[in-house]
Formats: structure tokens, sequence, C-alpha cells
């Protein structure tokens, strides 16, 4: 785990999928610094440095709290285990959806009448209804929010398909783009997909790809349009770069000019425009026949039942929910706005960049927001394992797409059952989640 001393590029090869991590106690689970007063629990900028960075913005923002992390793991347990033991000594919790929706309705204060009080900030209305956690209350309020986006060069961007537009590609311009720039490149590709040993292709197939062409995740899985959306993608590999197997962070390969487009996380894609940023171009996800699906990492704050300071809690709920904190936040923590929120010009040119791609994503009018798996626990690896072999089988052994979407679909029931857990988003909060 990245720690204090290390350059930015070593955190970023160590940064996880929005959740960075952070050794913690043995005994706890949590991380052992903190500076007194309300403890604010969350499992979010882990890394001492990340941690210590938002520390200072924290403390320049409201008095008197503690910014303690704990593990994904751990976080849920130690809530309950306080609260069912009428012990609580947390006043504010900080995570992801997926921490905080398990939950709700139990461990958590109704936070609606805060949410009111706070007025039109401009969250999105997908992230406030993610909030409500499948209630009509709210339980949590949205703090910050990353994605994936795509990267391109300039040396790709002059092959652009004549009439498509940039910042509104469709998956078929996506295709004729990575089609006419490998042909210009002397047949050599020039498009670079993550789909190495710890790469996040499978973030594209679960919160993109598939929300794009069937409209849901896991309930249109082994559809017919998921069907003809791994025929896509065939097609699509067939032009990316043979070592795109090997890629982890593609920001590697688009620094060395291996290649000149592609698509990852944006903790992932942040070092590729550094050098010259004015020849780089950050640019939404492509939409398909469903509208443009797109995956947030979606983090929120919410105040435990029986918080030590609810009104303390409120407070710097209301003062990291404000428009310009959360601008400080992307500057300090690179964490993008769940508000309405003017990017300045001052920020680094690859973040800026990344800023106004995730916008338009979430701002395009046929948006779907997708999100990382919920309330899976220790299991959310075997969800990503499914998406992961079937992208090997019929992709890379191009094995039969209907019997490999019949056979990883029982596998992914047989995961769900075992749970009981609903459905997450793009996919409908049924009471069970049913792989159709």
């Amino acid at each position: 785990m990245p720690g204090t001393g290390l350059d930015r590029r070593a955190f970023l090869r160590a940064a996880g999928l929005g959740a960075l991590a952070l050794s913690a106690s043995a005994c706890t689970g949590f991380a052992t610094t903190g500076n007194g007063g309300m403890i604010f629990l969350s499992t979010q900028f882990r890394p001492v440095d990340e941690a210590e960075a938002f520390r200072s913005l924290l403390g320049e923002t409201v008095a008197g709290v503690s910014y303690v992390t704990i593990e994904d793991g751990p976080f849920a347990g130690q809530v309950r285990s306080q609260i069912d033991a009428g012990s609580t000594q947390i006043g504010l919790l900080g995570g992801l959806h997926g921490d905080l929706a398990p939950l709700a309705d139990g461990y958590l204060e109704d936070v609606t009448d805060l949410l009111a009080g706070l007025g039109d900030r401009g969250w999105p209305a997908e992230y406030l209804e993610l909030a409500k956690a499948g209630t009509g209350r709210t339980w949590y309020i949205p703090w910050a929010n990353a994605s994936y986006v795509l990267a391109a060069h300039a040396d790709a961007l002059q092959h652009l398909p004549a009439g498509a537009d940039a910042n509104a590609l469709t998956y078929d311009d996506f295709l004729d783009w990575a089609i006419a720039a490998r042909r210009a490149n002397g047949n050599r590709p020039m498009l670079g997909l993550p789909a190495g040993p710890k790469g996040l292709l499978h973030r594209f197939t679960q919160g993109y790809l598939l929300p794009s062409f069937t409209g849901g995740q896991i309930t249109t899985f082994r559809s017919r349009e998921a069907a003809k959306a791994w025929e896509y993608l065939r097609e699509l590999w067939a032009n990316c770069g043979p070592a795109s197997t090997t890629y982890d962070f593609m920001q590697e390969p688009l620094e060395t000019g291996e290649v000149r487009m592609a698509w990852d996380h944006v903790v992932r894609l942040v070092d590729a425009p550094e050098r010259d940023p004015r020849n780089w171009r950050m640019l939404p996800s492509p939409r398909g026949p469903h509208g443009l699906g797109y995956m947030a990492v979606v983090a929120g704050l919410a105040i435990p039942k029986d918080s030590t300071d609810p009104d303390l809690a409120r407070r710097t709920i209301d003062e990291l929910s404000k428009p310009h904190t959360q601008v400080e936040l992307l500057r300090s923590n690179s964490f993008f706005p769940a508000v309405a929120a003017e990017i300045p010009e001052d920020l680094p040119p690859a973040i800026k960049l990344e800023a106004e791609a995730v916008k338009r994503q979430q701002e395009a009018a046929d948006s779907i927001l997708s999100l990382p798996p919920v309330g899976l626990g220790t299991r959310e690896g075997e969800v990503s394992k499914v998406f992961q072999d079937t992208f090997r089988s019929i992709v890379l052994d191009r094995a039969d797409i209907r019997s490999t979407l019949d056979g990883q679909a029982r596998v992914l029931q047989g995961i769900l059952d075992d749970l009981k857990v609903p459905c997450w988003a793009p996919d409908p909060a049924a009471e069970r989640c049913e792989v159709m």
C-alpha cells in the first residue's frame, strides 16, 4: 500500500477503483491517526498522504472533527456492533454507496430534513435516488464521485470519423474510429483497453457496455441485447493493441505512445496528459441503443444512530457539500464534485480535462447510471470474476456467446441467491435479483 514518501506514480500504481486503501489496526480495522474531536469514520482517502490532505481541508472547513479511516470490510460491522451495544463512539460516516446503503433503515439517521434544508445544490437526481436506498427517505448526502472516461491524443483524434462528435460518440462511432486509426497507423492499433491482471476492463462491461446496449447489468446479463454487446466487443477488441491483455493502468502505454486512445478509471489516466496537455482530450464514454451507460463511484456522508454529536455532524455535512469545498476536494484528493460546481481554470490540466468529461457523462440527457456491486461484501470479487471470465471466453477464446452467457448466468445467480441481496443500479431493486 502507498504511504508517506511515495511519489504520485507509485500511488497511482497501487490505487484501486475509487477506494483508496491503508493498513488498519488488526483489532478494529481503524487507522491509528486522527486529531481529536468528533469521530468521522470513513472508508475513503486511506493512504497516509490522501488522509492528511483531506484532514487539512477538513480542518480549514469545520472545527472539532477527527477524520479516522477504516477498511471497507470491517466498516459495516464496526458501525453495527457499536450501535447494537448502545455505545456509539462515532459522530459521522463517510463511504461509498455500497458501504452505506446496507446500513440504511436501522443503523443510520434519516437525513431527509437535512437534505431539504441544504437547498438545491445541483445533486444529480440519480444520486439523490440512490441515497434513499430503495426507501422513501434519504439516508446519506451524496458527497463526491469518481468515474471512467476516454483519453485520446491528437495523433488519434485526427482519425475521428467525419461527422462524429468526440463529446457525443456512439459505440458505432467508437469502433469506426478505432478501425480508421489502425488503418492510418500502418495497421497497428492505436486503441488500448485495460485487460491486464489488475486492469478494470470488467467495469467497462459492467457499467458501460451492457447498460448502454441492454439498459441493465445483472437482469439483462444473458439477453439477446447482451449477446449483441459481446459481439460488438469482439469486433472492438480486434482493433485494440495486442498488449492490452497486459495493461493495468492505461496512462502508462498512453504516455509511451504504445497506444494513443484508451478507456480507464480517471485515476489511471491522469498522468497521460501531464507533459503536453494541449495535445490531449478526455471524452465521455460512448452511448448505445439504450443510452450512455456510465459507472459512478459515489461517496456519501451519513449520520449513525446515536451519533455522538448530531448537530456537528449536520454542520460538517453542510460545509462539505458546498460547491467551493467540493472543488477543493477535487484539488486535494481528485474526487469530483457531487453538486453543481464551477470548475476553476487553475486546476492541474489533467484533472480539469477529466472533470469536464465526467460532467458531460453525468449530465447527458440519455445517461444511465451504473454502480459497482452493492451489498456483496467479500464476495464482490466473485461477481467481478464472472464478467472477467465471460470476456476471456467470448472475446479472447472466441467461445460460443449464447452458451457462455448461459453458463456464467448460472454462476452469477448462485452468488446472488446465496447472499439474498437486491440488484443495484441500473437494475431495478427487486427483492430477488434475478439474472434474465
